[in-house]
């Protein structure tokens, strides 16, 4: 009898250590590695990622953070905050902060980036008004970022919303 419960205290032991082992692992995965296992490509964010949390595991938001505020040259210009946030879904980033990108003169707050189909080479970034779509082998891996000083911030440009006033027919704000 006491041969059977030392041994269901060992088991309990090495189950609950076993446990504990694969939370720390887990705890450990870079932003690389948790994009990739989303299906999402690798240089969505910079190089020099300083730190990533999730927040909730269970809805999948998160937060990276980087060592200033920086530049990327894609095919566009990506503007990253030094505090990024969203929330991660498979193939898809959702409700994002911290990431700009560069349209002609204007700066414009990227809200999402998905992955439709990965085979179709294509990802899109939504920016508010249209969404951008930008081959995905430019995001295969991670850009070198170009630091922003202090006072040349980037100021996200959002568009206007206009409703027509019915009974002057015209635009108003």
């Amino acid at each position: 009898m006491l041969l059977r419960i030392v041994q269901t205290a060992i088991l309990s032991f090495v189950i609950a250590a076993g446990i504990s082992i694969s939370t720390v692992v887990a705890e450990k995965e870079s932003i690389y590695e948790i994009l990739q296992a989303n299906g999402l490509p690798l240089g969505i964010f910079p190089k020099g990622v300083k730190e990533f949390s999730v927040v909730n595991g269970e809805t999948g938001r998160f937060s990276v953070y980087l060592n200033q505020s920086c530049n990327a040259k894609y095919e566009t210009e990506l503007h990253y905050d030094a505090s990024i946030s969203g929330t991660i879904g498979y193939g898809q980033i959702t409700d994002l902060s911290g990431i700009s990108a560069k349209e002609l003169f204007l700066w414009f707050q990227v809200k999402g980036i998905r992955v439709d189909v990965p085979s179709s080479g294509l990802i899109f970034f939504d920016v508010g008004v249209v969404r951008k779509q930008y081959s995905l082998s430019l995001f295969e891996t991670p850009m070198d970022c170009v630091a922003v000083r202090g006072e040349k911030k980037v100021q996200p440009y959002t568009l206007p919303l206009y409703q027509v006033d019915q009974t002057l027919r015209r635009n108003i704000v």
